[in-house]
Parts: structure tokens; C-alpha cells; sequence
């Protein structure tokens, strides 16, 4: 199992804390020093857990549209928007809980036209407001006709947010774009002129496999079918 980028620091840090604890507590026979060291071991491995970052591999369709994240879908929604087409787009969100994997993934192969980050509060990302006032990080993936916009939602603890993109940088579908940790949420708005919902809302996804959406209307499927 691969690690994700910068998770050596927080794999150490507890690793190194729980080697001087257990050392003390040995040498001393503490059994607080050898409990405080046993908990540092376990925060490791936690660490190394929450850092993990297995292959995926996008399902090769052109017309789909893969999920962004790992985790549960809390929102499937038009909505008012002035960065798409006829003002509307299509709002995909994925809540992360603590043990899903947090790497996120391009929903789409396209170029990084635009990036910013945004601060803001720090609710809970369960709450639908967070999707409007926490800090966040915006990455626009640009391909042909079709708009992605991922916006990487900050929670409440730790509260940090990487983006590992460049503006301009091409990506594929299902490349690690970022990560976000111990508790985030995954925002993608989608043009509704031209792209369906593939879940609804409690399904569970993952990153860069799981097909969210599908560019075309269901009236072009009908036609191409027929």
C-alpha cells in the first residue's frame, strides 16, 4: 500500500514520541510512560492508516465522470451559478468521514485553467453551510465543453487542505489532485446543461473508480441508443 505525498512527518512525530515514552517507561517501570508510549504507537499506525493511498483505476469511458473522493454522497443538486452555462450547474457533494481514504482524484482527464484558495470558518462539514463559508481550496479542470469545478472543503479539526496541482498542468482522470484531512468534504459543480447524475444522495463512492455523472442529457442517450 502506497503512502500518500507528506505523510511521513505525521507518521514520525507520534512514532518518535511513543520510542522516548515506551524508553522511559522501561527504564523507570512506569506504567504511565508505557501507556503513554503504547498510545503514541497506536496514533502511528493510525497515521499510516489515514495516509494510505491505493491504485484506482477510472473506468476508461469518455463520457463519465468519476467521483472526486472517497466517502458518502450528501447532496445531488442543481443550482444557481454563474460560472456555467444558462447560470446552472449540477452540485455533486462527498462527505469524508476519518477512516475513508482522503486523497482526492481528477473527476475528469482535462487542464488546471484556474486555482485559488478561499479561508473562511471552520463548521462542520456535514452542515450544508460549510459548502458556502469554510475554507477551501478551488481547482477548475477544463476539457472541450465540459467544466469541473472541485472545491476541497476544510473541516472543523486540523484543518488542513493540499492541493498537489498546477495552474495549466494537464491531468488524467483519476490522478491524485490533493488531499484533505481528518474529517473534509469534496464539492464538484458540473455543467446541468450537459451532464446527469449518476448517485444519489447516501451512495457510497470512491476516487477516481466510481462514475458520478455522465456528460449528455438524457435525451441525447435515448437518440444514441435508438
Amino acid at each position: 500500500m502506497r503512502l500518500a505525498r507528506g505523510a511521513m512527518p505525521w507518521i514520525a512525530v507520534p512514532l518518535v514520541a511513543a520510542g522516548g515514552m515506551l524508553a522511559l517507561g522501561i527504564r523507570t517501570a512506569s506504567f504511565l510512560w508505557l501507556a503513554g508510549g503504547t498510545v503514541g504507537v497506536v496514533a502511528a499506525l493510525f497515521m499510516a492508516y489515514f495516509h494510505r493511498n491505493p491504485d484506482r483505476t477510472p473506468p476508461g469511458d469518455p463520457n463519465v465522470i468519476v467521483a472526486g473522493a472517497d466517502g458518502t454522497v450528501r447532496r445531488v443538486e442543481e443550482v444557481d451559478d454563474g460560472r456555467f452555462p444558462e447560470n446552472r450547474a449540477l452540485c455533486l457533494s462527498i462527505f469524508l468521514s476519518p477512516l475513508d481514504v482522503h486523497v482526492n482524484r481528477s473527476p475528469i482527464t482535462a487542464t488546471v485553467t484556474a486555482y485559488r484558495y478561499v479561508p473562511g470558518r471552520h463548521f462542520f462539514t456535514i452542515k450544508e453551510k460549510s459548502s458556502e463559508y469554510n475554507e477551501h481550496t478551488e481547482i477548475v479542470l477544463s476539457a472541450g465543453g465540459v467544466r469541473c469545478i472541485v472545491h476541497q472543503i476544510a473541516g472543523p479539526f486540523v484543518r488542513r487542505v493540499a492541493c498537489w496541482l498546477r495552474e495549466g498542468e494537464r491531468v488524467a482522470q483519476g490522478q491524485e489532485l490533493g488531499m484533505m484531512r481528518f474529517g473534509s468534504r469534496l464539492d464538484m459543480y458540473l455543467p446541468a446543461a450537459t451532464v446527469r447524475p449518476c448517485v444519489g444522495v447516501g451512495c457510497k463512492v470512491f476516487a477516481g473508480t466510481t462514475a458520478v455523472a455522465r456528460i449528455g442529457s438524457d435525451e441525447h442517450d435515448q437518440q444514441e441508443s435508438s
